[in-house]
C-alpha cells in the first residue's frame, strides 16, 4: 500500500513553508523592489519545484502492508530501511488532523509501542477512510481475529463498538470556564511585565486626564501585587479555556472488545485508541469549581509514548458529572466502594506550620518592598490572613486519603486539584516509603507507588503514619506478587485451553 497522492502537495507546501522565513529575512533587510521581488518569487517557485520533487520520491519509495503479525514499512529516498513491527507490540494507533489536513482529506497516522519514548512510526499521510481502516484491522488482528470480522471492518462498519460517553456543549461550556493552565501565567507575566510599563508611561502624562501627580500613581504593594496575581490568573483561564475548548470539542468515546476509542479537537482533530488489556493506571481530576457543580474528568494511562499527551495519559473523559465518571472508571477497572483512611491528625499541625512560615515570609517580602523609596503600604495586613491558616490546613488534611481495595490502591490528594489515583496491583513496579526531615520529626512518611511508563510516582500516600506506611509498603508488596502469580496461572490456563481445542 501507499501514502495517499494528496499528501506529495502537501507535503511539499509543508516544507516550502517551513523555509520561508529565509524569504522573509531578505525581504525585510533589502531594499525591495521588483527586481528583487521577482527574485523572490522565483527562489519560491524553484524552492516549492525542489521540495515537490523529494516529496515525490518519498511517495512512490514508501510502502507499508499489514500482515496477520506485522506491520511492514518500507521507506527511503536515498537509504532504503525496512521495519517488521510486530503487532502485538503496537499499543495504540492514533491519528491527527489539522484544518488544512481535514479540507484535503488527508490524515496522519501513528503507530505507538509499549515502553517507547518516541513514536513508533508515522504514516504522513494516508486517506481518512484508509486511517479508520488501519486502526479497526490492527486491533482486530491484534485480538486474534484474522478473518472473522474482515469483511465488517472493510465495509467501515463497528457493530460491535458502542458510545460510552458524549460530551455535551453543556460540558464543553462548563469544561472552558473552569479549565486553568497555570503554565501560561509566567507568559502573561513576561508579557505583562514588557507592556504594562511601556503603556503607562506613554498614557499617563498625556491621558485624558492630564499629567498626574506621582503620589496617586503610587499604590501600595498589597493592592497592586494582589490586582496583579487575579488579572493574571484570570487571563490565564480565559486563554486556557478557549485552547480547552477547541481541544475537547466533539469529544466522543467508543468501547469495542478490548479497546476504548476517542476523537476530538475542531481545528486540529484527534482518534486514538486506548487499549484495556494494558491500563496502568486511572486517574480522576476535580478542581474546586468543578467539584461545586459536581464534575470531573478521568484520565487513562497506558505504558508508552502518546502523541499530544504526556506519559500516554489519554483523557477518557474530559469533564462530565462525577457519577458518570466514577462508572466509566468502574467499567474499566472492577472498583468497588472506596472508603478512604485520611493522614493522622499531627498532619494538620504540620500543615498549619507549613502555612504561617508561608505567611510569614510574605509579610517580610512586602515589608522589604515598603522600605523602597515612593512605594508605600500597610504591609502588616497580611496578618488578616493568620485566622484563615488553620481553616486551610483542615482542608488539605481532609484532601488527602488512601485505601487498600481487594485489586487496587487508590490514593487521594490535592484540595484546590482533587486528584484520586487508582493503580491495579498487577501493574505496580516499585512501592517505596520516604521521609523529608520535618515528616521525621512529626513520625510520618508518604507512600509511593510507581506503576510502568510514568515518570514519577502514580499514587502517593501523603503525611501516614511512619509506621503504618512501612505496613502498607509490605502489604502493596505482597499483593502484587499475589496478582502476578494469579495471572500467570490464569495465562497458563488459556493456553492450556487452546491447545486442547485445536484439532
Amino acid at each position: 500500500m501507499r501514502l495517499d497522492p494528496r499528501s506529495v502537495p502537501y507535503r511539499a507546501g509543508a516544507s516550502t513553508a517551513r523555509l520561508l522565513w529565509a524569504v522573509v529575512v531578505v525581504a525585510l533587510t533589502s531594499q525591495l523592489d521588483e527586481r528583487v521581488g521577482l527574485t523572490l518569487a522565483g527562489g519560491v517557485v524553484v524552492l516549492f519545484a525542489a521540495a515537490a520533487t523529494y516529496q515525490l520520491a518519498y511517495y512512490r519509495r514508501f510502502e507499508y502492508d499489514l500482515a496477520d503479525d506485522t506491520f511492514d514499512i518500507r521507506s527511503g529516498v536515498l537509504s532504503r530501511r525496512e521495519r517488521d513491527i510486530p503487532l502485538r507490540r503496537i499499543q495504540n494507533v492514533d491519528t491527527s488532523q489539522n484544518v488544512v489536513q481535514q479540507l484535503l482529506g488527508i490524515t496522519e497516522v501513528r503507530l505507538e509501542t509499549a515502553g517507547g519514548d518516541e513514536t513508533e512510526a508515522v504514516l504522513q499521510y494516508v486517506s481518512a477512510a484508509e486511517a479508520t481502516r488501519l486502526q479497526d484491522d490492527i486491533s482486530r488482528l491484534k485480538r486474534g481475529d484474522a478473518n472473522g470480522e474482515r469483511e465488517e471492518g472493510e465495509r467501515g462498519t463497528h457493530p460491535e463498538r458502542e458510545t460510552v460517553f458524549a460530551i455535551t456543549p453543556r460540558e464543553l461550556f462548563l469544561l472552558g470556564v473552569v479549565s486553568l493552565d497555570l503554565r501560561l501565567v509566567p507568559v502573561f507575566s513576561v508579557v505583562a511585565g514588557v507592556l504594562v510599563p511601556s503603556i503607562a508611561v506613554s498614557t499617563t502624562p498625556f491621558g485624558p486626564m492630564g499629567e498626574m501627580p506621582m503620589s496617586s500613581m503610587v499604590t501600595s504593594p498589597l493592592v497592586a501585587i494582589s490586582l496583579g496575581t487575579v488579572a493574571l490568573y484570570a487571563l490565564a483561564a480565559a486563554a486556557s479555556g478557549v485552547v480547552t475548548a477547541t481541544n475537547y470539542y466533539g469529544f466522543r468515546l467508543s468501547r469495542g472488545p478490548d479497546e476504548l476509542r476517542y476523537e476530538r479537537g475542531l481545528f486540529q482533530r484527534y482518534t486514538g485508541t486506548i487499549p484495556l488489556a494494558k491500563v496502568q493506571s486511572l486517574t480522576v481530576d476535580a478542581n474546586a469549581l468543578a467539584r461545586l457543580g459536581g464534575y470531573a474528568s478521568l484520565t487513562v494511562r497506558t505504558a508508552g509514548y502518546a502523541p499530544g499527551d504526556t506519559e500516554g495519559a489519554q483523557s477518557a473523559v474530559p469533564f462530565a458529572d462525577r457519577e458518570r465518571v466514577w462508572a466509566l472508571a468502574r467499567s474499566v477497572e472492577d472498583l468497588g466502594e472506596v472508603s478512604f483512611e485520611r493522614p493522622p491528625r499531627r498532619a494538620r499541625t504540620r500543615y498549619a506550620a507549613r502555612y504561617l512560615i508561608g505567611l510569614a515570609l510574605l509579610t517580610g517580602a512586602f515589608y522589604a518592598v515598603t522600605r523602597l523609596d515612593a512605594v508605600w503600604g500597610r504591609w502588616w495586613l497580611t496578618a488578616a490572613l493568620v485566622p484563615f491558616v488553620p481553616v486551610a490546613a483542615h482542608l488539605k488534611w481532609r484532601a488527602r486519603g488512601y485505601a487498600l481495595l481487594d485489586d487496587h490502591v487508590v490514593t487521594r490528594n490535592g484540595f484546590f486539584l482533587r486528584r484520586t489515583t487508582v493503580v491495579p496491583y498487577h501493574r505496580v513496579q516499585t512501592v517505596s516509603t520516604v521521609q523529608t526531615v520535618f515528616q521525621r520529626r512529626r513520625d510520618l512518611a508518604t507512600l509511593l507507588v510507581d506503576a510502568a511508563g510514568g515518570s514519577g510516582a502514580d499514587a502517593r500516600a501523603v503525611d501516614i503514619d511512619a509506621t503504618v506506611a512501612e505496613a502498607l509498603r509490605g502489604t502493596v508488596e505482597a499483593r502484587l506478587n499475589r496478582a502476578l502469580a494469579a495471572r500467570r496461572e490464569q495465562r497458563h490456563r488459556e493456553r492450556t485451553a487452546s491447545l486442547t481445542d485445536d484439532p
